[in-house]
């Protein structure tokens, strides 16, 4: 049986027993319309918890349990003393039932999202593709996948760069040479250089996780385990236009980190361990006598002043860390998403430190967050900068834009394409008109 049955047959399991739950509280209280309305009450409450508690993280999910245990225990109360024990029992059991089956029905995972086509439009496979590949990127991957016969066996030209050699140059020369896709597989920076030419002359972009992060790929909804499938994306892809954002005229298709954590970006340390890196620096570069010399510009015209750190990126992050980032439900909503911080005491660096390793930094004291089609930001100094995970150093002012459907991207048909935030968001959404469409046969992102 498919993934794609067996949510349809749970999202029905899920109505008939929320049904089941009506009818056996009905039945108990037929003759007691006051107990009747507390009963279901305390059951709606009940359910509206109980799925905080399955659908969100973090502090939601405790207080979505907490309530839903409490609102049990008082329909219980109730059913025990005006009601038989196997009644009472029935209702309990069907309204677990009820909820466990709801949540895997309208749950997003990797199984059931493969059965389907990923967003886009199928696309004919193109005459001249081309990748280009870093060997040197994520540990050698390139060599450990042997991307280059992969490629060959798919008809797609690999270039692989040597010692010395310039991507960008590579890039047009195939450009030059009549290629009809680019492709790269390497970390976020190579994706951004060779995304940038392709959007120049409106060429189908192919991103192939082969990096350390693939902050890219991740969002993309490309499977990161899946190195060699993701090389489908040139033979039978689906295509769909994403957004890319620009700083002082240079691309990014993730974000751009100033401040604190541009230094921590430089450590050597990160790639390997960041949010273990980011939580034992953050003192550190927050101690005594630490200044940035940072203004950004807010939507209203005012001035944030002296943020420790300023994130700008492609599109909104929902962040729990710094040192980890997060992930973006959307690439094509035409908006940078910018993130500051500024800490003044340090009762507030102790707070933030603890707060970014319990995945809760957006809770810190001195946090802002917008969305924008462009911001500035000024400094006395050249100012350090983590541009999609690679440091740099810019002259100030620092200029960030968005071009709106920049790009267009292709990715394998049996990929998930969809992002962690945008499959959290679905399900936080989902409710009795998902369950409907699911036990339809529908998809439940149609509901959401």
């Amino acid at each position: 049986m498919s993934h794609t049955r067996r949510r349809q047959l749970a999202a029905i399991v899920a109505l008939l027993s929320y049904v089941a739950v009506f009818v056996l509280v009905l039945a108990a209280f037929a003759d007691n319309h006051g107990q009747l309305i507390a009963v279901w009450a305390a059951l709606l409450v009940a359910s509206v918890g109980g799925w905080l508690a399955l659908t969100r993280r973090r502090v939601w999910r405790l207080v979505g349990g907490a309530v839903a245990v409490i609102a049990l225990v008082v329909a219980v109360v109730f059913l025990f003393r005006d009601a038989a024990v196997l009644d009472a029992a029935a209702v309990v059991v069907a309204w677990l039932l009820a909820t466990g089956a709801g949540r895997y029905a309208v749950g997003v995972d990797e199984a059931v999202l493969r059965e389907r086509p990923p967003p886009g439009v199928a696309s004919p496979r193109p005459q001249r593709p081309v990748l280009l590949m870093n060997p040197r990127s994520g540990g050698g991957k390139v060599q450990t996948f042997d991307l280059p016969h992969e490629a060959e066996r798919r008809g797609i030209e690999p270039i692989v760069l040597a010692p010395g050699d310039d991507l960008a140059s590579l890039a047009r020369d195939a450009v030059a040479r009549g290629t009809d896709l680019l492709g790269m597989a390497g970390g976020d920076g190579s994706q951004a250089l060779v995304a940038d030419i392709a959007s120049e002359h409106g060429l189908p972009f192919v991103c192939i996780p082969a990096g350390t992060r693939n902050h890219l790929a991740l969002d993309l909804g490309v499977d990161r385990d899946d190195v060699v499938g993701s090389l489908d994306a040139f033979v039978d892809g689906y295509e769909r236009t994403i957004d890319l954002a620009t700083v002082n005229g240079d691309i990014f298709v993730n974000n751009v980190s100033l401040g604190v954590y541009a230094r921590i970006v430089q450590s050597a340390e990160y790639r390997d361990a960041k949010v273990q890196t980011a939580t034992s620096m953050l003192p550190e570069l927050l101690g005594p006598g630490t200044q940035f010399d940072l203004q950004v510009t807010r939507p209203d015209g005012t001035l944030v002043e002296g943020p420790c750190v300023v994130l700008v990126s492609n599109n909104v992050y929902e962040l729990a860390r710094l040192g980890g980032f997060g992930s973006r439900a959307r690439l094509d909503e035409g908006v940078l998403g910018v993130v500051t911080l500024r800490v003044s005491t340090a009762a507030d660096v102790t707070s933030l430190v603890a707060l970014e390793s319990a995945g809760q930094v957006s809770r810190a004291r001195g946090w802002e967050a917008w969305a924008a089609h462009a911001v500035d930001v000024r400094s006395s100094r050249a100012v350090e900068a983590g541009v999609d995970g690679e440091a740099r150093t810019y002259d100030p002012p620092l200029h960030f834009a968005i071009r709106p459907a920049a790009l267009r991207v292709r990715i394998a048909p049996h990929a998930p394409g969809i992002s962690p935030a945008q499959a959290a968001a679905r399900l936080r959404h989902a409710g009795i008109r998902a369950l409907v469409t699911v036990a339809r046969g529908g998809d439940v992102s149609s509901t959401t």
